[in-house]
């Protein structure tokens, strides 16, 4: 099933940039790297910025940021947006989602690193989401309204791989469906919502009981 790399909202199909990792290998390549799905993330989050703005709000030498993007929009990411002075070059994301087929990616090498750091970053812009709204709650940025709908659930759910399945197609058209009834209202914020789905197997399963059960079983 698709995955999406922290998008604001859910837009539709124009938005969305589908890597196909047999027919966009360098596009991907050009993704597999921390920085850049960073830069990639924040200009979808907070909207156009050049690279120095970006620079100093990743610790990044301008220099670094801007090379970074130049590799960003080489591969249709991101684009050129409209300059405020003239001065220095501004950019925009082109898409509000980068979605893929888990299953397309873990058939090749370059796939497999690429979601490996795509859910590394995912986890690391939870704990930077976590700490930004700790302190915006703290700092009364806020409403009350949004302190009991606002937290981190954990949970371990026994499941099917069809329902899992199931259970993100019903999380994605509800999302979708929130997103466009608050799009125009003025009580609406940026919600960073992380969902994860993740078998685990029993700690007392060996490596040969999953290859006993493709079989059909050992007789």
């Amino acid at each position: 099933m698709p995955v999406q790399i922290y998008p604001p909202g859910m837009d539709g199909d124009e938005h969305k940039r589908v890597l196909d990792p047999e027919h966009d290998t360098a596009a991907l390549k050009a993704l597999t790297h921390p920085l850049r799905i960073r830069l990639l993330g924040l200009l979808r989050l907070d909207g156009p910025a050049t690279a120095s703005e970006l620079a100093a709000r990743t610790g990044e030498s301008s220099a670094s940021a801007s090379y970074h993007l130049r590799v960003l929009a080489k591969y249709a990411f991101i684009a050129e947006a409209e300059h405020r002075d003239g001065r220095e070059r501004r950019w925009r994301a082109l898409h509000t989602v980068t979605s893929w087929s888990n299953e397309s990616m873990e058939s090749s090498a370059a796939g497999r690193a690429f979601l490996t750091l795509s859910r590394r970053r995912q986890i690391e812009h939870l704990e930077a989401s976590l700490a930004r709204h700790e302190a915006d709650m703290a700092a009364g940025r806020f409403g009350q309204e949004w302190v009991e709908p606002s937290g981190i659930s954990d949970l371990m759910p026994r499941l099917t791989a069809t329902s899992l399945t199931e259970l993100w197609d019903a999380l994605g058209r509800k999302l979708e469906e929130l997103t466009a009834r608050d799009a125009d209202d003025p009580h609406a914020e940026n919600v960073m919502f992380l969902i994860a789905g993740l078998p685990l197997a029993p700690h007392d399963r060996s490596d040969t009981d999953h290859e006993d059960t493709d079989r059909g079983g050992a007789s």
